[in-house]
């Protein structure tokens, strides 16, 4: 039995199973997540829904994710483990509500704009 949560950041997107009577193991992407993501942020990220509700040990968690960046990748992940702990109990909405894990951040990156180096630069005024 395991329960799915999908969590988004970015262009980055994170399918999530929680699967019950676990042992604490949590795989992404067919490693285990301290190999696949290098940074202790990201790791915190992960185990941050865990940690407020105190289930770090009671799941075994696969993630498939893919698109965007580590930091897009570690959030949506995230998300997708705080929307699937509130299919094994609902109760936990506030909580996670409080932490703000719960709402997407919908941040994207500006398109670039014609006569611009990036999306607002703009090339150096030159007098003469």
């Amino acid at each position: 039995m395991y329960y799915e949560g999908l969590g988004r950041r970015k262009t980055a997107s994170a399918r999530v199973r929680l699967h019950s009577g676990g042992s604490g193991q949590y795989i992404i992407n067919g490693q285990p997540y301290q190999e696949y993501f290098r940074r202790e942020v990201d790791w915190q990220n992960l185990l941050m829904p865990l940690k407020l509700t105190h289930t770090e040990a009671q799941f075994d968690i696969t993630v498939l994710v893919e698109g965007g960046g580590i930091t897009g990748q570690s959030e949506a992940v995230r998300m997708g483990v705080s929307r699937a702990l509130l299919k094994v109990d609902p109760e936990f909405r506030t909580l996670l509500r409080q932490a703000g894990i719960l709402t997407r951040d919908a941040r994207e990156k500006e398109r670039k704009k014609p006569g611009l180096k990036r999306a607002r630069k703009a090339p150096q005024y030159t007098k003469r």
